[in-house]
């Protein structure tokens, strides 16, 4: 099931990175007295009684500023406000309603999106609430107390937001059909693929915002198999600032990615593997999810007998993170070898939901220790009591051990190395928690 989407907007210097700190439970965003100062949007994955979704932090809205960087953080909040299932608007008691705050109230009506009115910086109920009522004059509903600062009214506003999430976002559960998002850099070729694949032209790319989430869904069938293909396409943008256009990039990477089975992480061939390649690679990761790295434009390059391999260990190299990850190579102008990308989806989607029984788990660990010693300190010695799987997408296992602190990052790897040469899991992520498990338990 995907996560609803929670994107906090407003103009700037009204508290949106406090507050999102205070719901990420850590400091993400960099919070200063300068206006403007969130100039990268940033997400966190966020849970309140029991339900889970993704926070997205905004620049601030300025909504006629004609100061490049901050038309372009306007852009950016515009592409979250898109994306998001709630927007969460915050003001600012403490500077009173402003006509800045209307115009964001204006666009926000626009987007026809549920929102919720947050007004910042109420340290003290009884002193502000007559300044509060004011924010009534916006029009868009009851607006909630809150000091992001002070973690005060923050349950409050939570339950509101919980309220607006959409009721069908768990019936995506039901549908079985593979999900394949399509991410990469702007201009690799994501849209080719998808309109090679289609036949026809049917993702156009072009330099509007706000094509929503569900627009960019397409349904392809292929020997008799239905599949849905989400692309992010609107990424493409002109910009007089480079960094800027590969931020507009996250956002939509993570919201595609969340509704996912299998990415597609583009690559143009011409170009390598880049620093932004890995940090898009690194959302699928982060969320567990299969992974085929598609090198595209592969007929543009020269060849000869060890192309490849050279290739792919620059590939490999700077995607270190994720060995696991198959990797093709086509070409969306000629249309080399894309039908096999099916073969490789299935076989991923396979992967992602394989379950191994507990019997021969704990035989693959017995054996996997019996060839290494578990690591020791001062003396005391690792002991691995017990492992088994508890979820798949991503194949998730729990191991019991004597001590968690001697559980060493590299003896976790050790063992995932032994369980991948026993059943392969090409194309997905493993996951691992450690449980600590007193002798006299046992």
């Amino acid at each position: 099931m995907s996560k609803p989407v929670v994107a906090i907007v407003g103009r700037p210097n009204v508290g949106k990175s406090t507050l999102f700190n205070a719901l990420a439970g850590e400091k993400i965003a960099i919070v200063k007295d300068t206006p403007g100062v969130t100039r990268d949007r940033i997400y966190a994955d966020v849970s309140w009684l029991d339900r889970e979704f993704t926070l997205i932090d905004t620049g601030g809205i300025e909504p006629d500023s004609r100061d490049v960087i901050l038309s372009q953080m306007r852009e950016q909040a515009q592409i979250a406000i898109d994306t998001a299932d709630v927007i969460l608007f915050i003001t600012d008691v403490r500077q009173g309603l402003v006509d800045a705050d209307s115009k964001v109230a204006d666009m926000l009506r626009r987007s026809a999106k549920p929102v919720i009115l947050a007004v910042n910086k109420v340290d003290d109920f009884e002193k502000f609430m007559p300044d509060v009522y004011e924010f009534y004059n916006l029009g868009i509903g009851d607006p909630v107390p809150i000091s992001a600062s002070s973690r005060l009214g923050l349950g409050d506003m939570l339950d509101a937001v919980l309220e607006k999430f959409p009721k069908g976002a768990e019936r995506e559960e039901e549908d079985e059909r593979p999900r394949i998002a399509i991410v990469g850099k702007p201009n690799v070729g994501k849209s080719s693929i998808v309109n090679k694949l289609l036949g026809e032209n049917r993702v156009i790319v072009s330099d509007i915002a706000g094509t929503t989430r569900d627009a960019v869904d397409t349904q392809i069938v292929h020997s008799g198999k239905e599949y849905i293909f989400i692309d992010t396409a609107g990424l493409r943008r002109k910009s007089r600032i480079k960094e800027e256009l590969e931020r507009y990039s996250i956002i939509r990477t993570v919201t595609a990615v969340e509704r996912a089975d299998v990415v597609l992480m583009v690559i143009d061939a011409t170009e390598g593997v880049t620093e932004q390649d890995a940090k898009i690679a690194g959302i699928a990761h982060e969320r567990g999810k299969g992974v085929i790295i598609v090198v595209n434009k592969w007929d543009a390059i020269e060849k000869n007998d060890r192309t490849m391999r050279e290739y792919e260990s620059r590939i490999r190299q700077t995607l270190s993170y994720m060995p696991y990850a198959e990797i093709m190579y086509v070409s969306a102008l000629t249309g080399q070898r894309l039908n096999k990308l099916y073969d490789k989806i299935d076989m991923v989607i396979e992967n992602q939901t394989l379950r191994v029984a507990t019997g021969v788990l704990n035989e693959i660990m017995t054996e996997a220790v019996a060839m290494q010693q578990p690591p020791s300190d001062k003396g005391k010695r690792l002991k691995l009591y017990y492992i088994t799987q508890v979820s798949v997408k991503p194949p998730t296992f729990v191991i019991f051990v004597n001590d968690k602190e001697l559980m060493h990052f590299s003896y976790t790897r050790y063992l995932e190395n032994k369980i991948r040469e026993a059943f392969g899991f090409r194309g997905t992520s493993l996951k691992f928690f450690i449980r600590e498990r007193k002798e006299k338990e046992r």
